[in-house]
């Protein structure tokens, strides 16, 4: 009898060793890991660094120094990035960074054959699935339904959004949205002098549409700043310090600092409360993004969920939704390692 070899050059049966660059693309820090997997078995963590996106011109620079950090002399078979921005014929013009990035022009750059892009809330929500009860907090327990509606929300850079619908099979798939870019919806008097404020400010720079996103960021948390210093002291601000430096200045008790990220929280409060509404997410609603961690205190505190359930007659509906703050800041590349081995 002759021994028979199996020769599987295309990896149809899916027994090659595969090369992966996954990446969570940020306006501010991109993380970045290389991995090796064969189908069926965990994947394999080889390379692993985090950086800060300005420092890079382009997306395929941000990549070649990874590759050099790596120290890996072949491309990987397969790159997939999570983008801040919608993905449009496999390209993508990021939100709050000066890219432009093309999928095929990017593989044919860097040698890479299988070039795949996702919207970074849509790598968020499929971080979902992997992380444990260690990963996040529970805000609100509310009523849990298997298999029901997920979503997934953050402010960092910018405002993300995307929800999760559990397919035929059980299995989760994600949906991209821009739902940050809606209109932002005041709550009371002070949100409604801060909106026309808003207005004022933003036409200056021949801008005519005050967003949630606006608001729930870091630009927006600067902004939240030199409202409320206008309103303590009469007198606009001689500066526009950026998130870290607020959160810190609230952390010592400064007096404007703390009004501008309780408002902050407040205003968040009132875009989760939305979301339970608009979605109906028994699967659970997800809080991520490094804003949040950051400022889990005031997310945490019992107010956060009085804001949240302000919705009159809905009030019910709002507190029945499971509401988790995700504390592990891998959950948005844990998503796109799951979407490029799948």
């Amino acid at each position: 009898m002759s021994l028979v070899r199996w020769n599987d050059p295309h990896n149809i049966f899916k027994t090659k060793l595969t090369h992966v660059i996954a990446g969570d693309i940020g306006g501010t820090k991109s993380w970045l890991v290389w991995l090796a997997y064969i189908a069926h078995q965990p994947p394999r963590l080889l390379f692993e660094q985090r950086y800060e996106s300005a420092a890079f011109d382009s997306a395929g620079e941000l990549l070649r120094t990874f590759m050099a950090d790596a120290g890996h002399v072949l491309p990987p078979d397969i790159l997939c990035l999570a983008l801040p921005g919608p993905v449009e014929l496999r390209r993508v013009a990021l939100t709050n960074l000066d890219w432009v990035v093309d999928a095929d022009m990017l593989g044919a750059e860097l040698g890479i054959a299988d070039v795949r892009f996702i919207n970074d809330f849509q790598a968020a929500a499929a971080g979902v699935a992997t992380l444990q009860k260690t990963d996040y907090e529970v805000l609100n327990s509310g009523l849990t339904r298997l298999g029901a509606t997920r979503v997934v929300t953050g402010a960092g850079t910018g405002l993300g959004l995307a929800w999760m619908q559990a397919d035929s099979h059980g299995e989760y798939q994600t949906f991209a949205t821009e739902g940050g870019h809606v209109d932002f919806a005041p709550t009371n008097a002070q949100q409604r002098e801060l909106l026309n404020w808003m207005a004022a400010t933003l036409e200056v720079q021949q801008i005519s549409h005050v967003s949630w996103e606006r608001l729930l960021s870091g630009m927006g948390l600067t902004a939240l700043y030199q409202f409320n210093h206008l309103l303590f002291t009469g007198q606009s601000a001689q500066s526009a310090p950026d998130a870290a430096w607020i959160h810190a200045a609230a952390l010592r008790n400064e007096t404007v600092a703390m009004a501008a990220v309780q408002m902050f929280a407040d205003i968040y409060a009132a875009w989760i409360g939305n979301l339970a509404l608009l979605y109906q997410p028994r699967g659970g609603l997800y809080i991520a993004g490094g804003m949040a961690i950051h400022l889990h205190a005031w997310l945490k505190a019992e107010r956060f969920m009085c804001i949240a359930a302000d919705k009159g007659r809905m009030a019910d509906l709002v507190l029945q939704t499971p509401i988790h703050l995700i504390t592990n800041p891998r959950a948005g590349v844990q998503g796109a390692i799951k979407i490029a081995i799948s």
